[in-house]
């Protein structure tokens, strides 16, 4: 299994960008994705997820309003639009693929066969 995170760069505050993962080794359809950052000195967060028909949809409450997660099945990849972006949304991004997603008000985890692609870098400036 594969993921390949791209779409990363250098933003003012404000500013919007979208990041896409492409998926390859399984059938993409059949799985739960999701993004997650890690900030430099701090631990990788959640920041949202997806099912696997897209029907369902989580998020961060830092980014509640401001990011929307999507996915299109037919070409193996999942988005994540990031419109007015603030400085604290600078960090390395990472997707990843698992069977489900386990969610509370602490936010989602992926379970079974999680596998986890390479970080695209969002710098936000103020």
């Amino acid at each position: 299994v594969q993921l390949q995170a791209s779409g990363g760069g250098l933003v003012q505050a404000g500013g919007s960008l979208r990041l896409s993962c492409a998926a390859s080794g399984r059938t993409f359809s059949s799985y739960a994705m999701g993004w997650f950052r890690q900030a430099p000195g701090k631990e990788r967060e959640f920041v949202a997820a997806i099912s696997w028909s897209g029907g369902s949809t989580y998020y961060a409450d830092s980014v509640k309003g401001r990011f929307t997660i999507s996915r299109d099945n037919a070409k193996n990849t999942v988005y994540l639009q990031m419109n007015s972006l603030k400085p604290e949304d600078t960090g390395d991004y990472y997707c990843a693929s698992g069977v489900g997603l386990d969610c509370s008000g602490y936010g989602c985890r992926l379970i079974k066969s999680v596998y986890w692609g390479q970080g695209t870098q969002v710098t936000v400036s103020s």
